[in-house]
């Protein structure tokens, strides 16, 4: 089966972020969803154009495999969607459930956490999480 690889960009100096990066990894066990990319790195600024990067949010953004730049809530929902493990029924019908919210409510709600993410989760001093050699490919940290 052919990888079909969103690309997860984060915010390298936050908790919330790197715990949410790591929960990914850990639940795409073989790779074939996900790849990461600090926002502000090398891959970021490479990916996505000058327009897109202006209007982003500095937490988590994904562009999916065919191309689409999906932010806020849209993001949060389509990684629950491509979850594996054994959380991926509960996710993907949470996903579902979520999307039939209006994007403005999601996005107020995913804002508010956003802002308050440094105080309640603090913040960290690398940009990758400590991972293993063996999944270090499937991250672009160059700066």
């Amino acid at each position: 089966m052919a990888k079909v690889l969103d690309t997860v960009f984060y915010d390298g100096g936050c908790a919330l972020c790197h715990r949410s990066v790591r929960f990914l990894v850990a639940r795409d066990r073989d790779g074939s969803r996900f790849r990461f990319a600090p926002i502000g790195g090398a891959r970021f600024r490479a990916e996505l154009s000058d327009e897109e990067r202006a209007g982003l949010p500095d937490a988590i953004a994904v562009r999916t495999a065919d191309g689409q730049l999906l932010v806020r809530s849209a993001a949060a929902i389509r990684l629950a969607a491509r979850l594996g493990g054994v959380q991926r029924v509960l996710a993907r019908v949470l996903a579902r459930v979520l999307a039939r919210v209006p994007a403005a409510l999601r996005d107020r709600l995913y804002d508010a956490i956003a802002r308050s993410r440094y105080r309640v989760f603090g913040r960290v001093a690398q940009e990758c999480p400590v991972i293993a050699p063996e999944l270090r490919p499937r991250f672009d940290l160059r700066p």
